[in-house]
């Protein structure tokens, strides 16, 4: 009964964090940073489908932390590495990439928010918008001054197993 009103609660919190955020893509020629969470979700072909024309920044960081994804063989990592490497291929788009690679305190203390921290600071230099689907990192950059646009994941719901199912495997 707890968990559940905490969940609601955080529900709330979050729910009301996010009608602050920017979700309108511009098309007019800018330079845009994408964050880890924007390549994982498959976000990128929806940006090229809305319009987003540009620069496309890649921090050195969202590489590492790919990288360090895939060597611990989760699938995020993979679908972000194939993500990024099929964006090369997409006619009218410059990509680089941009910004320092993690050092080992920043990739220890990552979910406390360092390597955002060297996304955000990519951001900041090259004036780019940053794109995220990472409600944390979103309302940082926000109270950064960062011009934001907020791309909500699409999560999937587990399904769950009928009734019948669980008596089979008994």
């Amino acid at each position: 009964m707890v968990k559940r009103i905490k969940r609601t609660i955080s529900q709330k919190i979050k729910s009301r964090a996010r009608k602050t955020l920017n979700r309108k893509i511009s098309r007019k020629i800018q330079s845009y940073v994408i964050d880890t969470s924007t390549i994982i979700n498959k976000f990128f072909p929806f940006l090229i489908k809305k319009g987003v024309r540009g620069k496309i920044i890649i921090p050195n960081a969202v590489m590492a932390e790919l990288e360090n994804l895939a060597n611990k063989g989760k699938e995020e990592g993979f679908i972000g590495l194939e993500q990024v490497s099929k964006m090369h291929k997409i006619q009218g788009i410059k990509i680089s990439f941009q910004g320092k690679r993690p050092n080992e305190m920043q990739i220890r203390y990552a979910k406390s928010g360092e390597i955002d921290a060297l996304i955000r600071e990519v951001a900041l230099k090259f004036r780019a918008v940053l794109v995220t689907s990472d409600l944390v990192q979103a309302k940082s950059a926000q109270a950064y001054g960062l011009q934001i646009i907020y791309l909500k994941p699409r999560y999937e719901k587990p399904k769950k197993k009928s009734l019948f199912s669980r008596f089979l495997k008994r």
